[in-house]
């Protein structure tokens, strides 16, 4: 089979590979329906490694070169060992954290702060090949009504969810979005999932900026052309808004999150970058602004697909492109180029 590998920085090759083994007790293999382009996997071609780990990784004993995706749907193709709720021939996405179980983390519920834990896909071979070997208790059953390319997205849109969670967003809250990217658009329709009565959003890239608006931004300021703290401390009633959430990792936009958000307010950044950012303190405690780390997913993805089901969250504004995965290496050159052109991409390795 074919699979999009990523052997060192700017080195991403579409490589043939043996079909995957047997899956071992806990592992279950899928033939993979649409796997999503992260800005993880665009990093590290770019610059990595970063999370990829140049030799092998503690948990999963994998080293590059690596299949790269985390973001997919498929279906169960064979389980080393039964698991609840899934059979061979059920579609699912897939939560990719990669877990050990047994540290004070997984013990307590927080599987992804686990401190061996990686990704599939960074750690482990992951969606960018027709079959992909995954942890079987990361398989979560897509619901009837839900399609596969709209499943591949629970996990970008568990990210933005989780964000949001974590900010502890609140009716009537104000919201400030710094970035309208993919993980920003998704902050967006979880605070309005969480009943934000402003929604306010920092975006220079035109097209993300049109689209933010279409989702129902209450303003989109472009921070090139407007003093967007200003702004939105005027639009709030000078308060400032209840939560920002920063969803670039650039080390100007977090201080920015810190300095902007209300006194007793809450500053959440899910951005990662390898950046350094310089907060000052003075705009911290005497404030008692709250700065907030949010990583990936805890049992989010389950909620996203809950939420498309119901009809109550539309991943189909995400979707801008789907690719055979023949096509992979132009299209992450694609996207190198002009981010701002797309939100999300797929590539459907099932596709000629």
């Amino acid at each position: 089979m074919h699979a999009l590998r990523w052997h060192a920085k700017d080195e991403l090759r579409l490589d043939e590979v043996g079909a995957p083994a047997t899956p071992r007790p806990g592992q279950a293999v899928i033939a993979v329906s649409y796997c999503g382009i992260c800005g993880t996997d665009l990093h590290e071609v770019a610059h990595g490694p970063n999370l990829i780990r140049p030799g092998a990784h503690p948990l999963t004993g994998t080293k590059p070169p690596i299949t790269l995706g985390h973001e997919m749907s498929g279906t169960v193709l064979a389980l080393g060992s039964p698991a609840p709720g899934i059979e061979v021939g059920t579609r699912v996405a897939v939560d990719p954290c990669l877990r050990c179980g047994v540290c004070r983390w997984c013990r307590r519920g927080e599987y992804h702060i686990c401190a061996k834990g990686g990704s599939v896909g960074l750690a482990s071979d992951g969606g960018f090949a027709s079959h992909a070997t995954v942890p079987a208790e990361g398989l979560v059953p897509i619901p009837d009504g839900v399609s596969d390319e709209h499943a591949a997205l629970a996990e970008p849109l568990a990210v933005g969810l989780h964000a949001v969670r974590r900010a502890a967003v609140q009716p009537g809250d104000n919201v400030l979005l710094l970035g309208a990217g993919p993980i920003g658009v998704a902050a967006l329709l979880a605070a309005k999932l969480a009943g934000a009565a402003g929604i306010y959003v920092s975006e220079p890239v035109p097209a993300r900026a049109r689209t933010a608006a279409e989702l129902g931004a209450t303003e989109v300021y472009d921070p090139a052309a407007a003093d967007v703290r200003r702004e939105v401390f005027l639009r709030t009633g000078r308060i400032g808004p209840d939560v920002v959430v920063e969803a670039t990792g650039r080390p100007e936009l977090v201080r920015l999150a810190v300095t902007t958000v209300r006194r007793g307010g809450r500053a959440v950044l899910c951005g990662i970058s390898g950046a350094e950012a310089s907060l000052p303190i003075t705009q911290i405690v005497p404030f008692e602004r709250t700065v907030v780390g949010s990583l990936g997913y805890n049992y989010d993805i389950p909620r996203v697909l809950d939420l498309m089901a119901a009809g109550r969250l539309d991943a189909a504004p995400l979707l801008t492109g789907v690719r055979p995965l023949s096509a992979g290496v132009d299209a992450f050159a694609e996207l190198a180029a002009d981010r701002g052109s797309h939100l999300k991409i797929l590539l459907e390795p099932g596709r000629p």
